[in-house]
């Protein structure tokens, strides 16, 4: 096993179950990152926060410098767009990114989680802006992708996904019904679209170029699947409100922020604003799956750097010399040294969940990995909060505060176990799936009892009865 710096990230015994499908340029991609988050990304996570202005008038418009510098040299050293994988992407990237299997981009995407705020967004290779950009490629027509897809690309623009409704169970994506499109007569050149969505990430943020908007296009198709299609609405078009952010536990997560937003009468052409023209029509939740399975695994993977760093944190915490109770340093508390084998342990299996389904989609694709998806959704988010949450017990009150990123990193958490599909959604759908393997699992059980009463007879004995 090489002596590789990813080994001050993940433990030897991941690395040497994957390091022989890493490729060299993977290798040394991930040399030029870790060096990139030690010495670029971290240090200037406290300038880029301090560059977000207060004042409400301004906080919603100005993009941080340090994000902008970062960006530049994330691009100087060929760290841009690397969670491309070629294919629609080949030649509209400019030579940046592509080529990483899903294996590789995982354990560059827990790297990049050490910095939830920042080394995402310096690689162009953050929500919802990856999701958005992958639904472009694959089904957008040459025209959606030259306006929309090639400045995301580069990362001059950004761009949200409007799904979840207010006052609608969101989580089961068929009830989705109160954003409507409509066109005024069979004769008209574009469909009147009106609704009210919620919680619509980069909504607020000035960069921000499109928003792909499932709505309902065909009330009465018998397939509640093929009702929706998924619109394109430019920000700035008369009859689209910005209602305000919303906050999680106070954070608004400026100048992003995840918005109610408010589509009236917009005007969207029936050809070019569809997603793929015509052809797209029906198609909104075939584009949908497309969309969310390999971004939900992106979640997991950087949630395991929030989880990684915060265990640092914590350790760093317990070994203070400063830092003693009844008598013994917090490190030679039992109750510290379990809490601290439990993070570590609940890590490494949550990464193991991670590499295999990201392996899983390189064999089989996404749709051919949605129960390791599934499974690595519901487990490892929730492992990462119980990891934030054991740094912020062992710091007191501070672990509270605004002079720690924990609280801000529980938030962050908090929201994946809703984003893309909450938990309850994912634990149904894998127990369903497991419960197919019933009548082959009894099919086994027979073929081996069957072998089992051969050999009894064959050798004249009885099975005990009760």
């Amino acid at each position: 096993m090489s002596e590789h710096p990813v080994l001050r990230y993940i433990s030897p015994g991941a690395w040497s179950l994957i390091e022989s499908q890493i490729s060299p340029r993977a290798k040394d991609l991930l040399v030029a990152l870790i060096d990139f988050l030690e010495n670029d990304v971290i240090p200037s996570e406290d300038l880029y926060h301090l560059q977000i202005p207060d004042d409400p008038a301004t906080r919603w418009q100005a993009i941080p410098q340090a994000l902008e510098d970062l960006k530049a040299k994330a691009k100087a050293k060929g760290l841009w767009n690397l969670w491309l994988s070629g294919g629609e992407f080949q030649g509209m990237a400019g030579g940046q990114g592509g080529g990483l299997t899903n294996l590789e981009y995982a354990v560059m995407s827990e790297i990049m989680g050490h910095s939830i705020y920042l080394a995402s967004q310096a690689t162009n290779c953050s929500a919802p802006d990856t999701g958005n950009m992958e639904v472009l490629a694959r089904f957008g027509t040459s025209e959606q992708k030259q306006k929309y897809l090639a400045g995301l690309l580069k990362g001059e623009t950004r761009s949200s996904f409007a799904m979840t409704e207010y006052g609608v169970a969101s989580s089961d994506a068929s009830n989705l019904h109160n954003t409507t499109a409509s066109l005024s007569s069979p004769s008209s050149n574009y469909y009147s679209l009106s609704g009210h969505k919620w919680w619509i990430s980069g909504a607020g943020d000035p960069r921000t170029s499109i928003h792909i908007v499932v709505a309902v296009t065909d009330p009465s198709n018998p397939s509640p699947h093929k009702r929706h299609s998924l619109l394109l609405v430019e920000p700035k078009q008369k009859g689209v409100k910005v209602v305000r952010p919303m906050k999680v536990y106070g954070y608004d997560d400026a100048p992003e922020g995840h918005c109610e937003v408010i589509y009236d009468n917009v005007q969207v052409d029936k050809i070019k604003g569809v997603v793929g023209g015509p052809e797209g029509l029906g198609r909104g939740f075939e584009m949908l799956q497309a969309r969310l399975g390999p971004g939900r695994l992106h979640h997991c993977m950087r949630s395991l750097g929030i989880a990684s760093r915060a265990l640092d944190i914590l350790l760093q915490r317990v070994s203070s010399p400063n830092r003693k109770t009844f008598g013994k340093y917090l490190k030679e508390h039992g109750t510290v040294l379990a809490e601290i084998a439990h993070a570590r342990a609940e890590l490494d299996q949550s990464r193991l969940l991670v590499y295999a389904a990201a392996k899983r989609i390189d064999q089989a694709g996404a749709k051919g990995a949605l129960q390791d998806i599934g499974i690595a959704k519901f487990t490892v988010p929730a492992m990462a909060l119980r990891t934030v949450d054991r740094a912020i017990q062992v710091h007191g009150a501070e672990g509270l505060s605004q002079d720690q990123p924990l609280a801000a990193w529980y938030a962050q958490l908090r929201t994946l176990r809703f984003a893309d599909g909450p938990d309850e959604v994912h634990i149904q759908q894998i127990g369903k799936r497991e419960l197919k393997r019933v009548e082959e699992l009894q099919e086994r059980s027979a073929r081996i009892r069957r072998a089992s009463e051969k050999l009894l007879k064959a050798n004249g004995k009885e099975r005990a009865k009760l």
